[in-house]
């Protein structure tokens, strides 16, 4: 991995690992159940780098709705870290959110990151500082206490393990910190799921898996705690993007670098397997005017690092007022 090859700030060296304290954060390889294949992931994502358009329209609009998070908070963030996902929708959207002044941007793709750095240099944003590093979200090369702010856009979801990655970002944070993150949920291609498994039961006999395992609204919550994070919140947003084919929608999978990355033996899915599950798919869900729809759940999670200052839930029964004396209040309750 060219890791470092586009530091181009000297402030970054200040957040970033020296080749002996990088072994505090990292773990054993081999020791970690492994349902990705990261370094299938990072070539798609370089191929993503390729054919990936100037403009993405559910791209944008979660990076969007990410960043309007920022609006909610009072404080600024002066030293952010964005890594992985949509890198290219967070540069471009993130000028006049949260008072930024140093972003980092990394990502495992070598190919994703000149990308990132090529956009910048042909349109410079001239109110923050821009850096750019290879690396990988599973092992985070940045110093304890070092950030402000940590998003990821999109990106997340293909870690093998997640709960480790978000304690990484935690750790990165300085007291007080914010954590912001999109990640696709479980009902993400709900309809493609449905077609691929139908077309594999018809053809094959049997069934394998397609499609990413994804996380479920109700874990997120879970995550953001077990991560130490305080204050979690979680919302979740569904969007129906309309293709003209499932071949289309393939394409645009992509495009977006969230093609199948599972271990696994065989990754090819046989053609006339294929062809029956663009079928299906047209039958089960097609539209009138021809097109098909693809559903593309986001769940939205953010948790700040522990500070004095935050507010903190009271010591239970600690309470000086009943459920039942509201209810009576509100006319709610019942005299015995």
């Amino acid at each position: 991995m060219r890791s470092g090859s586009f530091l181009t700030r000297k402030w970054v060296d200040s957040i970033i690992w020296g080749s002996r304290s990088s072994k505090l954060y990292c773990t054993d390889h081999s020791s970690r159940v492994k349902i990705f294949d990261r370094d299938l992931k990072r070539k798609q994502r370089d191929r993503a780098a390729w054919l990936m358009h100037p403009k993405d329209s559910l791209t944008d609009a979660v990076a969007e709705n990410l960043l309007d998070r920022l609006e909610d908070c009072k404080k600024t963030f002066p030293t952010t870290l964005c890594m992985g996902g949509s890198l290219e929708a967070i540069r471009r959207l993130l000028p006049g959110h949260g008072g930024i002044e140093k972003l980092v941007m990394m990502d495992t793709s070598y190919d994703m990151v000149k990308m990132c750095e090529q956009a910048e240099r042909s349109s410079p944003n001239k109110t923050i500082e821009t850096s750019f590093v290879v690396a990988d979200e599973e092992f985070l090369p940045i110093k304890e206490s070092s950030l402000d702010l940590v998003i990821s856009c999109l990106g997340l979801h293909w870690t093998n393990d997640l709960p480790g990655a978000m304690i990484q970002s935690r750790l990165a944070l300085k007291p007080d910190g914010l954590f912001l993150a999109a990640i696709l949920g479980g009902e993400t291609l709900r309809e493609l799921r449905i077609a691929c498994t139908v077309a594999q039961m018809e053809r094959e006999g049997g069934i394998s898996p397609r499609l990413s395992p994804l996380a479920q609204v109700r874990d997120a919550g879970n995550l953001l705690t077990r991560a130490g994070f305080s204050l979690p919140g979680v919302d979740v947003d569904e969007y129906i993007v309309r293709y003209d084919s499932a071949l289309e929608l393939i394409e645009h999978l992509r495009v977006m670098g969230e093609t199948n990355a599972l271990f696994q033996k065989s990754r090819v899915l046989k053609r006339d397997t294929a062809l029956a599950t663009a079928a299906i798919y047209e039958s089960m869900f097609g539209e009138e005017d021809g097109t098909i729809p693809a559903t593309f759940q986001v769940i939205y999670m953010t948790g700040w690092r522990e500070h004095p200052s935050q507010q903190k839930a009271k010591r239970r029964g600690s309470a000086t007022v009943s459920f039942q004396d509201i209810q009576k209040h509100f006319g709610g309750g019942t005299e015995n």
